[in-house]
């Protein structure tokens, strides 16, 4: 059974609402994400938990930082972080027996970016913000726990490469606020979201969609 809450970054809302669904979903496939990473730089079992945590946790506590929204959701609830580190920890014991680490990692990390990019642009939205901020919320939140987990893995992040990530996070992002500003229903314009964002990510690593790239090679005289 879930636990029971009464708010989700600090907002009210149902126990089982599709936001809620979905958060637990996200920062749980961003836990595994982040001990994956962990994995392939062949860090203990404590760096395991700090990177979940941090590829879980980090963004929408950034997020929640820009906009002065306090307190922040996971220091009001102890079970998101029984959560992230509980979901790392037993990524380190069913890692052996995923035999495509790559696929697998992928897909939670498409799921964390659409789930997140969804919850920052209702954090924003509840707060009043303009749209334009309420989108850089959106993907503040998507995109900064896989930034964090790169780095600390000494990574190039995936955002910062030509795969379709960011701009992903952008288009479900203006998603929602359309299908908000239409009167689409919370929970349905989440599952929408979800679904279309995430089959969107899938696409453009199967297919190997690309951003067009700046290359600047002259020599500084």
């Amino acid at each position: 059974m879930l636990p029971s809450v009464s708010l989700l970054d600090s907002f009210q809302l149902s126990q089982f609402s599709a936001l809620l669904v979905v958060y637990l979903v996200a920062i749980t496939a961003e836990a595994m994400s982040g001990a994956l990473a962990a994995g392939r730089r062949n860090m203990d079992i404590f760096g395991v938990a700090v990177i979940a945590f941090v590829t879980a946790l980090g963004g929408g506590t950034l997020r929640d930082m820009v906009l002065g929204h306090y307190p922040i959701g996971w220091t009001q609830h102890p079970e998101y972080v029984y959560l992230v580190i509980g979901a790392g920890l037993l990524t380190t014991l069913v890692a052996r027996y995923l035999h495509r680490l790559k696929q697998v990692f992928l897909l939670l990390d498409a799921m964390g970016l659409i789930a997140f990019s969804v919850i920052g642009c209702n954090v924003a939205l509840e707060l009043g913000y303009p749209t334009v901020v309420v989108v850089m919320a959106g993907m503040l939140t998507g995109i900064s726990g896989g930034i964090l987990r790169d780095v600390l893995c000494n990574q190039v992040p995936v955002v910062f490469r030509r795969e379709l990530y960011a701009s992903v996070s952008l288009v479900v992002c203006l998603l929602f606020l359309s299908l908000r500003a239409w009167g689409v229903d919370l929970n349905v314009a989440t599952g929408v979201c979800f679904g279309m964002g995430l089959a969107l990510r899938l696409l453009a690593i199967r297919l190997g969609w690309r951003l067009p790239v700046f290359s600047y090679q002259q020599r500084w005289e």
